[in-house]
């Protein structure tokens, strides 16, 4: 018994972990989460343990010592707003099956579920398949037309705007800038929005911000008191999305990013 306990302890000591958020969550849509759990102890393997949250579970037969394993598990969330991962339970059956030894992990890990998207009518907003009055060239930096110049890749540029032959040239990763479109910004004002139900309102304006995202329409949002100028950023549809999903919650949006807390 003595050594059963001995390893039993051992097993479940200096273990951490790590969960990858994705950045955009909707409600109603089963997403991946990619749970790391790291062995930090310089000697001994871990073996059977398991993660248990209020949220999920997920099982790591053998992590080796000085080493990590990563795991995936699928999660949804029926509602949009702000949700918490925080002391979760490691424990085991290791060694011998007699006993399932628990310890508590003092992690909380924040994130934000943005709205069920729903098709809606203001999809009108965004319809714009000719170039008219509304739209003309510009030498602007976008994501359309003939390139500008190449710079740097950062954090949110299209993929498919890398420019391959100035990477392997350089070694650094290099994005094509190209003339954009330019639209007719848009202003969506929430309390002007003609739908009476407020989850429906929140749904159809979040769809109508990833429509108009996908086109790089500039969109703008006035929303609770606070006013998001037009923009075609990747961060500002971010912005724009958070700002619908905390609506009506006593959260505050104090990050862009996914925090965790010890």
């Amino acid at each position: 018994m003595s050594i059963s306990g001995f390893f039993g302890k051992t097993n479940l000591s200096k273990l951490d972990f790590t969960i990858d958020i994705p950045q955009e969550i909707y409600a109603g849509a089963p997403f991946p989460l990619k749970i790391t759990l790291k062995n930090v102890r310089k000697l001994l393997p871990a073996f059977l343990i398991r993660l248990k949250t209020d949220r999920f579970g997920i099982f790591f037969p053998f992590v080796d010592n000085g080493s990590e394993l990563s795991s995936y598990t699928t999660v949804s969330f029926e509602k949009r707003g702000l949700y918490s991962v925080s002391d979760p339970l490691i424990h085991s059956v290791f060694p011998f099956n007699f006993f399932t030894r628990y310890k508590k992990l003092h992690h909380a890990f924040h994130f934000i579920i943005f709205p069920v998207l729903k098709p809606c009518e203001l999809s009108s907003l965004y319809q714009q398949k000719t170039r008219g009055k509304s739209e003309r060239l510009s030498d602007k930096i976008g994501y359309e037309s003939d390139v500008v110049s190449i710079r740097e890749y950062v954090r949110g540029d299209p993929l498919k705007y890398i420019h391959w032959k100035a990477t392997a040239k350089t070694g650094k990763v290099k994005t094509k800038e190209l003339s954009s479109l330019t639209y007719r910004p848009i202003i969506i004002d929430f309390e002007k929005v003609p739908i009476q139900n407020i989850e429906e309102k929140i749904s159809s304006i979040a769809y109508t911000v990833v429509q108009l995202s996908k086109k790089h329409i500039p969109v703008g949002l006035k929303i609770n008191g606070s006013f998001y100028p037009p923009n075609v950023s990747p961060n500002h549809k971010i912005s724009l999305l958070r700002a619908l999903a905390l609506y009506g919650t006593d959260k505050q949006d104090h990050s862009m990013e996914i925090w965790e807390t010890q």
